[in-house]
């Protein structure tokens, strides 16, 4: 009975993470089209610090949109293991991407489409290979959890890495260097996720009837997740305000999703009952994730075409543009002989073919 409730929760939280990506993917579309029909009416950007988009439906379905996400995201996280919800989180850039090029002709080039299709190889990879137990299932276990000493040593480790990183790099290479405040952002992250483990797991207990309001660890963890998120937004606001997205984006997904990854290990040991075949497989399936997401943003505005093909390759291309010159020039010369020029081969087909090629020309 056990082991099928497991595998129902591991389910229900693959269920809930994929959902999360489609909502979180949607609302990106949702309000961009709305952001454009406010633009086409001539009303003040939202750039320029208008709010005109307050009046319209399509960005309020899009918040409606990411909202119904980051919940399913955040409940996710209460019946599968972190190492598996993390990483899905990227599919919700692939939906993004999906949708921008046929709802608001946004070009997706053949990096695009291949980074799309590693992307999901490498979440049904993730999926197949994951770990599937729960190790914490209530507050009292996930208290002997925060007391492993393996897990204190990181939590140190993080915390003085960060303040380092904001108090001592963030001032000298904070404006010229991508790591330093991606690496706040995902060392803080992993912590983040720990506190939205434990607060589901409280949840799931509140709604069993357990008075878990008495508890104190359920508010310390609400606490640590009020302080770890607002770090969070801070400090990647920062980095996209400084850097393109196109590079943020993918190396805050690698950090994070490593982070957090490592994180759970510890923490949960969700990774000691897996064989070394499905530990293999969970990170090839991670690492193919990774490439998928660079091909997706690394190379977003690159415009790939036939030209850029090598020789090898464009070979039927090169066939079928001298094919098309041949027929050109059999229509346009009045003898078949291209080695000939026109003048030489009227002259040498007498006063008929001369008066032909006269006529042609």
């Amino acid at each position: 009975m056990d082991v099928l409730t497991e595998r129902s929760d591991f389910y229900i939280g693959l269920g809930l993470a994929l959902s999360s990506s489609l909502f979180i993917g949607g609302s990106f579309i949702l309000k961009k089209k709305g952001l454009l029909r406010l633009n086409s009416r001539g009303s003040i950007r939202a750039g320029l610090g208008g709010h005109a988009y307050l009046r319209e439906w399509l960005w309020w379905g899009g918040l409606l949109s990411m909202g119904i996400g980051e919940a399913a995201n955040f409940a996710a996280y209460a019946f599968a293991p972190a190492t598996l919800v993390t990483p899905l989180g990227a599919l919700s850039v692939l939906v993004s991407a999906v949708l921008a090029s046929y709802f608001l002709n946004e070009q997706l080039n053949i990096h695009g489409k291949i980074g799309c299709l590693l992307s999901i190889l490498g979440s049904t990879v993730m999926v197949i290979h994951a770990p599937q137990e729960e190790e914490v299932s209530s507050l009292e276990s996930m208290a002997e959890k925060l007391k492993d000493p393996g897990f204190i040593v990181f939590a140190v480790c993080i915390l003085v890495s960060s303040v380092l990183l904001i108090f001592v790099a963030g001032p000298r290479y904070g404006q010229s260097n991508v790591l330093v405040y991606v690496l706040v952002c995902s060392a803080v992250g992993s912590l983040s996720v720990s506190c939205v483990k434990g607060l589901d797991i409280a949840l799931k207990e509140l709604f069993a009837g357990k008075p878990v309001w008495k508890e104190p660890l359920g508010w310390v963890l609400l606490v640590c997740l009020v302080i770890c998120v607002s770090v969070q937004i801070n400090y990647l606001n920062r980095a996209l305000d400084i850097f393109d997205t196109s590079v943020v984006t993918p190396i805050y997904y690698v950090l994070f999703t490593t982070a957090v990854m490592t994180c759970s290990a510890i923490l949960f040991k969700e990774w000691q009952h897996l064989v070394l075949m499905n530990i293999i497989g969970t990170i090839s399936g991670f690492l193919t994730i990774v490439l998928g997401i660079f091909l997706l943003h690394a190379f977003r505005d690159v415009a790939f075409t036939a030209d850029l093909l090598p020789v090898f390759l464009r070979r039927d291309r090169t066939r079928v543009h001298t094919a098309s010159w041949k027929a050109r020039t059999k229509q346009q010369s009045c003898l078949h002989q291209p080695l000939l020029d026109p003048e030489d081969v009227c002259k040498r087909g007498g006063e008929r073919a001369e008066q032909q090629c006269t006529q042609s020309l």
